[in-house]
């Protein structure tokens, strides 16, 4: 059994509050988690207004679908939402 570990550190521009920081993390965990039937949360930096962390979870025997998987949602959040910047990413197997 792999487990696959991808953590995502994004920028939000032009926030003002934690509740416009919310409102636009919350849709993507959301997207993410349907789409591509991971788990994901916000995981650091709450108190933050403009970054975040999320991180997103999976669980499977064949490591290079579940490095795969994770390459996928990185690339969904680059290509799908403008209102972020993907800062950096790491995938690592527990």
């Amino acid at each position: 059994m792999q487990v696959a570990i991808c953590t995502i550190q994004l920028y939000l521009g032009g926030n003002g509050s934690l509740k416009e920081k919310r409102s636009r993390v919350k849709p993507i965990l959301v997207r993410i988690r349907r789409q591509f039937n991971v788990s994901a949360a916000e995981v650091d930096q709450l108190d933050v207004w403009q970054s975040a962390v999320i991180a997103l979870a999976a669980v499977g025997n064949d490591s290079g679908y579940l490095h795969g998987l994770m390459e996928k949602a990185v690339r969904w959040i680059e290509t799908n939402r403008f209102d972020v910047d993907l800062v950096d990413y790491q995938i690592e197997f527990v």
